[in-house]
């Protein structure tokens, strides 16, 4: 179930959009082309991105705007990725971050 909105009452329906595939931790999603990779994660209610190192704590959306880390993840094997800032692009390959993924222990 999509928690996107797609009606709102003062800007008014979701205009049509171009529709990707990605993949998130194995499960197939769609996605709106262009969008952030983070507002296709939340819409599809995937609300944890990374877990801490020292604690394996879970992470999710803080500032949305590309200044902190908790909403990195690994995209296409690129770990440390800020999915706030980062666009959606059909194909993609997103996984949740456990520490570093830096090959760092």
């Amino acid at each position: 179930m999509s928690m996107r909105v797609r009606t709102h009452p003062i800007l008014g329906e979701l205009p049509a959009e171009e529709t990707v595939q990605i993949t998130v931790d194995g499960k197939s999603v769609k996605a709106i082309k262009g969008e952030m990779i983070l507002a296709s994660l939340l819409a599809e209610g995937i609300i944890v991105n990374r877990y801490t190192y020292k604690r394996n704590e879970p992470r999710g959306l803080f500032c949305g705007i590309g200044q902190c880390t908790d909403c990195m993840m690994v995209v296409n094997g690129k770990p440390n990725v800020r999915t706030c800032i980062t666009p959606v692009e059909d194909g993609m390959v997103i996984e949740t971050q456990h520490g570093f993924a830096s090959g760092r222990k």
